[in-house]
């Protein structure tokens, strides 16, 4: 796998859409063009590094020879960063408002997660 590039444009798609979620710290995706992660902790001390350590972890979950994960269990956070054609990421973190927490968004270019296809 090709390593990840930050991109100043997914990075400013990233940041408006947190600076939405900081009102309501939801956890709902934009629903945009690209491929999307989402991570939300209490406190204001969780580091872009601690979201995608989080979502890598999920790997452990993940089956490649059956391409699926774990009955009750999430892998698409880790499919999403270890996408083979994915090329450019982009991230944004927001201290919500009422010490609702932190939230943070990472953006994939192209995006992954088909149905039907592994990510590597």
């Amino acid at each position: 796998m090709s390593p990840l590039v930050w991109d100043s444009s997914l990075a400013r798609y990233a940041e408006m859409y947190a600076n939405q979620r900081r009102w309501d710290c939801e956890l709902k995706h934009s629903n945009g063009p690209y491929g999307e992660n989402i991570f939300w902790g209490s406190g204001n001390n969780w580091s872009a590094a601690q979201a995608a350590t989080d979502w890598v972890w999920e790997g452990h979950w993940y089956n490649y020879w059956r391409n699926s994960c774990s009955e009750g269990q999430q892998c698409g956070h880790y499919t999403q960063i270890v996408w083979r054609k994915t090329r450019a990421i982009g991230c944004a973190k927001v201290v919500c408002f009422g010490g609702k927490g932190v939230f943070m968004t990472c953006n994939y270019d192209p995006p992954g997660n088909y149905i039907g296809e592994r990510p590597y």
